[in-house]
């Protein structure tokens, strides 16, 4: 890892700061110590709750944490349809959906999907697949294989789901959140950096590391969360691996 470039820090929330509702040993000081030396910002592809939640229970765990600091894959979601003025038919939670109801009146031209966990339906896949077969763009706010949950066990996350659509409808995902590398780029426009001074500290092999590579980053992966030893031999190098963000150095 190349740390005389860094310049600021881009950082995942589930998994690498806590698990369920608690922090990860370490992890409130360790934020403290980055934010003291970098910008800093919090960038996570959850769609189950909007970004004012995520940064209460941040807030709530003890985090130093801004809601001006979090960007989230719902945020990005939505400044997308308001640039193609577009409403969209939607595959999320009831709480994230609420989180769209302000759009102004337009076509719904636009799929949306996230973790919807129980609303993921046949009924409400076939609307998203009606929707498509009548022009429709598919949008994956995120398309994560897989997260952990409150139980410390691994769930299926929002990708299989936007899979079947893809698969049904013959069209492609455009994918919003990580691992897109207009994400990253807009969270480094945000601290005024070029991709290249930045670094991404996260705990999903695919869209943490390897789409912040992708887009000019470095990569750094910690062994918690969703993190398995596998991950290390699906073809992606991190420029680092530390056991959890408390050991992280810079």
């Amino acid at each position: 890892m190349t740390t005389s470039t860094i310049k600021g820090v881009l950082c995942d929330i589930g998994g690498v700061l806590y698990e369920g509702d608690t922090p990860y040993p370490g992890a409130v000081e360790a934020i403290a110590r980055l934010k003291a030396a970098y910008p800093v910002r919090f960038v996570t592809n959850t769609t189950q709750k909007r970004g004012a939640d995520v940064v209460a229970k941040l807030q709530r765990m003890g985090f130093g944490i801004e809601a001006s600091e979090v960007i989230t894959a719902l945020d990005v979601t939505k400044a997308y349809l308001m640039k193609h003025k577009s409403r969209a038919t939607f595959l999320l939670t009831d709480s994230a959906e609420a989180f769209f109801d302000d759009l102004p009146d337009a076509p719904c031209r636009c799929v949306v999907v996230g973790d919807a966990q129980e609303n993921f339906t046949y009924a409400r896949l076939n609307t998203a697949f009606r929707t498509l077969m009548a022009g429709g763009e598919l949008l994956a706010a995120a398309k994560n294989r897989y997260f952990k949950d409150h139980s410390g066990r691994l769930s299926m996350d929002a990708g299989g789901f936007v899979t079947a659509l893809e698969y049904a409808s013959g069209k492609t995902a455009t994918v919003i959140g990580k691992p897109s590398e207009a994400f990253y780029r807009l969270a480094c426009a945000q601290m005024g950096l070029e991709p290249e001074a930045a670094v991404m500290i996260g705990d999903d092999i695919e869209s943490d590391v390897g789409g912040a590579q992708a887009a000019g980053l470095q990569g750094i992966l910690v062994e918690t969360g969703k993190y398995t030893p596998a991950d290390l031999a699906r073809g992606i190098t991190p420029d680092a691996v530390f056991p959890s963000l408390a050991e992280v150095t810079l």
